[in-house]
C-alpha cells in the first residue's frame, strides 16, 4: 500500500455494498477488531448513501495508513450538491431533512477518531474522516510549526502513481518535496521515487543544491518535474526552487503569490544557473503545491472562509474544483501554526 488513495466515483446505490464490503476488509487487514470494522461499515454507508439521496452522486476517496503507534483508514466523501446551510445543526442526532431518525452525519461524527465538514450552498461538500483502529485514540497535535496535509490520486486505470510528495524535519526548520514523474504508471512512480530518496537523504539546506543533487541520481529514469520549498525558522524566510510545473502558491491572508519554476525536466536537462526565490516565513502562511492533475485557475478567496480549515479540507477543495482526471493528480497543503 501506498500513499494514494483510491477512488470511486458513486452514482449508482448497487456501488454501496461491493465499497463497503472492500473497506471493510482493508479495515480487518489493518487489524481492527470485527467490532471496529462494523463501526466503520456504518460510516462508509452513511456516507454513500447521503451521496445518491442529497447530491446525486459523487467520489468517495480513502487509503490505509500504517503508523508507528495505529492503524487508520483515511476517507474523503466529495460532492457537488446543493451543498449545507448548516454544517453544525446537521451533526446533531435527530435532525433531518429526510423524514429519517436523523442520525446520520452524527453517527459518522461519533465513530471516527476525526471528523472534518466543509459545506457552501449551491457548491458541495467536502467531508474528511479518519478512522483508527483504537475508537478511542486521539490525533495527535503537530509537534512542529507545520501542519500538512497532501492528497494523491493515480491516473484512472493506473494501479501506481507517478506523483510523490516527502515532508521532512531540519535542524533549521523542515523541507517540502512535490514531483511528477513523466507521464505515469511504473516508469513514472521509478522516477519520482529515486527522486524521493535523495530528498531524504540529502542534508543539504538549500534547494537548488538538492535539485541538481536529484537530477544527478535520476538520470537513468524517466525524469521528472519538482519543487522543493524549504523553511528556516532562524532566518524566517522560505527558499523556494522548482524545475517543471509544479505549481506552488503562499498565502498570507487575503493576500496569495505564485512562484514561477525553471524550464527543464530533472534527470534530463535544466538550466545551469539555479536561483533559489526567498519569501518571509510568517505564522498562519498557507502553503499550497500540487501537480500538473490539477488546473491552476483557482484562488481560496473565491470560498468562504476556506482558510479557516484544516489542510485535509483545503486539499480536498482544491482536487474537487480543479481535478483534470486526465493524469496523476497531487495536492499538497501546510498551515504554519
Amino acid at each position: 500500500m501506498d500513499n494514494t488513495f483510491s477512488v470511486y466515483k458513486i452514482d449508482d446505490r448497487s456501488l454501496i455494498a461491493f465499497i463497503k464490503r472492500e473497506i471493510h476488509n482493508l479495515a480487518l487487514q489493518l487489524g481492527f477488531s470485527p467490532h471496529r470494522a462494523a463501526e466503520t461499515d456504518i460510516i462508509v454507508a452513511e456516507l454513500t448513501s447521503n451521496l445518491i439521496k442529497y447530491a446525486s452522486g459523487g467520489e468517495l476517496l480513502y487509503r490505509a495508513h500504517f503508523n508507528d503507534d495505529h492503524n487508520e483508514i483515511e476517507i474523503y466523501c466529495l460532492d457537488k450538491g446543493q451543498g449545507i446551510e448548516n454544517t453544525a445543526k446537521i451533526m446533531n442526532d435527530g435532525y433531518s431533512t429526510s423524514n429519517t431518525l436523523g442520525q446520520g452525519v452524527g453517527a459518522i461524527k461519533r465513530l471516527s477518531n476525526d471528523f472534518q465538514i466543509y459545506s457552501i450552498k449551491g457548491w458541495g461538500t467536502v467531508q474528511y474522516i479518519k478512522i483508527c483502529d483504537k475508537s478511542d485514540f486521539l490525533i495527535p497535535l503537530p509537534t512542529n510549526e507545520l501542519n500538512f496535509s497532501a492528497l494523491s490520486v493515480n491516473y484512472p486505470g493506473e494501479k501506481v502513481c507517478g506523483d510523490g510528495y516527502y515532508v521532512k524535519q531540519t535542524k533549521r526548520g523542515f523541507q517540502i518535496f512535490v514531483g511528477d514523474g513523466l507521464g505515469h504508471g511504473v516508469h513514472a512512480q521509478e522516477a519520482v521515487q529515486q527522486a524521493i530518496k535523495v530528498f531524504k537523504q540529502s542534508g543539504d539546506s538549500d534547494p537548488c543544491a538538492i535539485l541538481r543533487g536529484i537530477h544527478d541520481q535520476v538520470k537513468k529514469t524517466r525524469g521528472l518535474v519538482a519543487t522543493i520549498a524549504s523553511a528556516d525558522y532562524k532566518s524566517e524566510h522560505w527558499s523556494l526552487c522548482g524545475i517543471g510545473n509544479i505549481n506552488t502558491r503562499i498565502h498570507n491572508g487575503l493576500e496569495n503569490k505564485t512562484y514561477t519554476p525553471y524550464n527543464g525536466i530533472i534527470g534530463h536537462n535544466i538550466p545551469r544557473t539555479l536561483n533559489n526565490t526567498l519569501v518571509p516565513y510568517q505564522k498562519h502562511q498557507i502553503i499550497v503545491m500540487h501537480s500538473d492533475g490539477l488546473r491552476t485557475r483557482w484562488n481560496l478567496n473565491d470560498l468562504t472562509s476556506i482558510i479557516k480549515q484544516n489542510p485535509s479540507v483545503i486539499a480536498a477543495t482544491l482536487y474537487k474544483d480543479n481535478v483534470r482526471g486526465t493524469d496523476d493528480a497531487t495536492v499538497l497543503v501546510g498551515k504554519i501554526i
